[in-house]
């Protein structure tokens, strides 16, 4: 059994800083790809931030320049830095990554329960 976890979400005013945290536990071999997610009201969930097992990373035009993603593989944690934060990037954020639980399974694809993230004055 594996689990995502988020934290770090909160309200915070435009321009202002946040850090996303999300700690994989349980069965883990290894760790693939792992990313950010997020939803807003009466959209659909959308890619953020993406990297790999290499540490190449990719983001959505929207946050570069202001986004950066990273992980701590000894930790199974993988952040995301938002800085310069504006009302448009109000949404629930999403953890996902790709977990190999034994040496002789297929990853699989998991994901985190969400965590909020409010801009606003």
């Amino acid at each position: 059994q594996v689990q995502l976890e988020e934290s770090g979400g909160g309200l915070v005013q435009p321009g202002g800083s946040l850090r996303l945290s999300c700690v994989a536990s349980g069965s883990i071999f290894r760790i693939n790809a792992m990313a950010w997610y997020r939803q807003a009201p009466g959209k659909q969930r959308e890619l953020v931030a993406r990297i790999t097992s290499g540490d190449s990373t990719s983001y959505t035009d929207s946050v570069k320049g202001r986004f950066t993603i990273s992980r701590d593989n000894a930790k199974n944690t993988v952040y995301l830095r938002m800085n310069s934060l504006k009302p448009e990037d109000t949404a629930v954020y999403f953890c996902n990554a790709d977990i190999v639980s034994t040496w002789y399974n297929p990853s699989v694809n998991h994901w985190g329960q969400g965590t909020q993230v409010t801009v606003s004055s």
